[in-house]
This record gives C-alpha cells, sequence and structure tokens, in this order.
C-alpha cells in the first residue's frame, strides 16, 4: 500500500475514533484483526454522504441563497400583498471550485442557477404570481485561469466588468433593499393615471430600454473578461461579448484613516443591431455608451456609513430630434453597526432620482418621449451570525413621471407605495 493511502487511512482512523460510532457499531478501537477493511468500509461511508465531484485533482464547493419577502404594495387605486423571492438578490444556488497548477497559476470554474418563483419585481395588478416569469435561468457558466502575478481571465456566461458598478455597498442593505437598482421592488406594477385608469406599461420600463440604470453593467453574457491582479487596492478588468458589448471598470478597496472604502467607475458600450418601429420614427439599432460608478464609505469605529452612485448613458441609435440621454443618482446613509449580541444592525435612509431619455415604448397608446423616476425611503436589517440570515423590513415611496407624444406636458400618474419584510439566508 502506498504512503498516502496509509496516512489517509490513519487520518482517518484518528476521526472516526474520536467521533465514535457512525452506525452504532463498535468503536475504531475496539476493530477487530481487520482493521484496516473495516476502516474502508468507514471511509466509503464517510464519503457515500459528502458531495460527489468527478476528479480529486479540482475541488468542489456547494454554496447559495434563499431570500424570500413579504411584499405590501399600493399604487393609489390598489392595494395587496404577497409573498416573493427578493429580486434585489434572489434565491440561487451555485457550484465552484479549483485547482493549483503551480505557485503562481490555478484554474478554476463557475456555475450558478438563478431561481425565479413569484418574483418581486416581475409581478402586477392582473398578475399577482408572475407565473409567466417563474423557473431557473443560469447566472454563471465559465472557467477560468489565475496568474497571481499577471491577473485572471474567464470565458462563458458571467458578469461583465461592470456588472454592479453602481451598486457598490459594504452594508447589508447591498442583498436585501438596493439604494441604486429599486426596480427589483415591485417594479413590475403597471402605471396607472390619476382617474384610475390602468396602462400596460410596468413603471421600471421608465428606467431606459433594459430597466437598469444608466452606468450599470449589463448584469451576465456569453463574454471573455480579463481583471488584472490587486495593486494597492486597485484592479482594472475589461470584458467582451454578446452581440458587440465591452466594458472596463476600474475598482478600488481598501482602509484609509478609520474609514474602509470601495468605489469603482466603469465604461461601456452596446450595439445589438436591434430594430424598433416607434410612433415618431424607426429606431435602427441601439448604439449607446454609457458611464457609471458608486463609492461607499463606511466608518469602522462608529459605523456611520454613506454610500453614492451615479450614471448616465447616451443612445445615438434613437430616432433623430428625440431625447437620447438619461441620467441617474442615488444615495443612502445610515448606520450599521453591532448593538446587539446577535449580529450587525443596519439603520438607513435613501433617495433616487432618475432623468430619462426617450424609449421605444408606448403609454396609454403613445410614445414615450421622456420619462423621471423620483424615490424615497428607509428601513432596517438585523444580522444574526449564528445562522447565516439577515432579517429586514423596508419602506420604498416611487413617484413615476412620463411625457408622451400625445401629452409633451406630461401624464398624471399615481404614486407607489411599498414595504418589504423578509430574510436572507446563506450556505
Amino acid at each position: 500500500m502506498r504512503g498516502g493511502r496509509i496516512t489517509t487511512f490513519a487520518a482517518a482512523f484518528v476521526l472516526v475514533g474520536g467521533l465514535g460510532p457512525l452506525t452504532g457499531q463498535a468503536n475504531a478501537a475496539d476493530l477487530g484483526g481487520n482493521c484496516c477493511g473495516d476502516l474502508e468500509e468507514r471511509i466509503a461511508e464517510l464519503e457515500a454522504t459528502a458531495a460527489r465531484k468527478g476528479n480529486r485533482k479540482v475541488s468542489l464547493e456547494v454554496y447559495g441563497q434563499v431570500n424570500e419577502t413579504l411584499l405590501f404594495w399600493d399604487d393609489g387605486f390598489e392595494s395587496n400583498a404577497g409573498v416573493y423571492t427578493n429580486d434585489n438578490a434572489r434565491t440561487r444556488i451555485g457550484f465552484r471550485g479549483k485547482a493549483k497548477i503551480n505557485a503562481d497559476w490555478e484554474a478554476g470554474y463557475r456555475l450558478e442557477i438563478g431561481v425565479r418563483s413569484q418574483n418581486s419585481k416581475r409581478f402586477n395588478q392582473d398578475d399577482p404570481n408572475a407565473a409567466a416569469d417563474s423557473g431557473l435561468d443560469v447566472r454563471d457558466s465559465h472557467w477560468y485561469l489565475k496568474s497571481k502575478s499577471l491577473g485572471t481571465v474567464s470565458l462563458g456566461r458571467q458578469s461583465t466588468a461592470t456588472d454592479a458598478i453602481t451598486e457598490i455597498n459594504q452594508t447589508q442593505t447591498g442583498e436585501t433593499h438596493k439604494y441604486s437598482d429599486i426596480e427589483d421592488t415591485g417594479g413590475g406594477l403597471f402605471l396607472r393615471r390619476t382617474d384610475g385608469t390602468l396602462s400596460d406599461l410596468q413603471w421600471r420600463r421608465l428606467i431606459g430600454e433594459g430597466g437598469d440604470q444608466p452606468g450599470e453593467g449589463e448584469r451576465r453574457f456569453d463574454a471573455i473578461k480579463y481583471t488584472t491582479p490587486d495593486f494597492q487596492g486597485f484592479t482594472l478588468s475589461a470584458g467582451w461579448g454578446a452581440d458587440d458589448f465591452w466594458d472596463v471598470a476600474l475598482r478600488y478597496k481598501g482602509d484609509i484613516a478609520g474609514f474602509a472604502i470601495a468605489a469603482g467607475v466603469g465604461y461601456g458600450e452596446i450595439l445589438d443591431g436591434t430594430q424598433t418601429q416607434t410612433t415618431a420614427g424607426s429606431r435602427a439599432n441601439i448604439d449607446a455608451q454609457q458611464f457609471g460608478g458608486s463609492i461607499s464609505v463606511l466608518h469602522s469605529d462608529t459605523g456611520l456609513f454613506v454610500n453614492f452612485a451615479a450614471g448616465e448613458k447616451q443612445d445615438d441609435g434613437l430616432a433623430p430630434g428625440l431625447d437620447n440621454k438619461d441620467n441617474f443618482y442615488a444615495i443612502q446613509a445610515g448606520i450599521e453597526r453591532k448593538f446587539v449580541p446577535l449580529g450587525k444592525t443596519t439603520v438607513f435612509g435613501e433617495y433616487y432620482d432618475y432623468s430619462g431619455a426617450a424609449l421605444t415604448r408606448n403609454l396609454f397608446g403613445s410614445q414615450v418621449i421622456g420619462s423621471s423616476i423620483e424615490s424615497y425611503g428607509f428601513g432596517v436589517a438585523q444580522g444574526i451570525d449564528a445562522a447565516a440570515i439577515t432579517l429586514y423590513l423596508n419602506y420604498r415611496h416611487v413617484t413615476p413621471e412620463a411625457q408622451t407624444v400625445a401629452a409633451p406636458a406630461g401624464v398624471a400618474l399615481e404614486e407607489f407605495d411599498f414595504v418589504t419584510a423578509g430574510g436572507i439566508i446563506k450556505f
């Protein structure tokens, strides 16, 4: 028997001897003459209870989270409540691992599946269950090569270089109540006129063509991405993929004079060749450039923090004569510290402001030629360290505005109120 195998047997012998019987049989110390044979059986028994993988060279880690919330909403004429997957950081399960090549290089992978049950940003007044949008989707499916001295190259479905560049947040609110990506909370509700007439346009669709804040990365693409090694807290990344999308981002994370600071800025261009006929003319293609960033500052001693984000996007694919720029800024401030032994408590307030360009979408039968969203809110989150769970209670008020070809001065729209109460547990 080879030395490595003997070492494994010895370690397992100590383990099972210390833990006692696994199946109600005799202790390892009481084994009969064929101790090694019985030890082989116990090792096989232990392996049967663990996650299996194809080989011993590449590690396997299973991880994930469950984030469910009770969401109350009011659109001025109708109010209701339901239990939803919180899309601020929705439920998911993933697999990742790596293998060491030498002292400098390693290879690895990530496969992550998102879960869409009743989703907090996809339901509406007519479809409170959002059944058509439920199911599973692939969030990540890529491999990478990483060098400590040269950086990391990854290939496959993954987040872009500028993904979450306008959402940097060092507090618990980043996964329960994003301050700069407000569409994830009740964004699927249809806009309603002040006379009660319900439209067929969701209010989140007033935030650009895709619903994401200007300057924010295109979430996940089948792409190639390169990230430099960390240098004094700075990293630079660049990506290319999908149908002619590329971006670049610079990030920083470190401590300065008692403040924990995380920040990033990024630039990206999108050219996807989409053609859409609108009331005001033909949109030949999406030909957009965008720039955005955010910063999160947390005072280590007091727990006081502030998060700030801003971005701008210009789409040259819009028909001539239409406003082709949109921009936003958002701020969140509060305190996060361990007031009770359970874990950190976060108390915060926030404000969000968006001004939009013309859209290819119609509101009450007329093309939207301008839009804006204003929002404010506050909330509290309580971490429970022993269970890796964070409980939260949040309030948000949203004021939408829209101008159309038929109503250039603006359409009188109802406002929204949202309350979310839920929890996120990680494994």
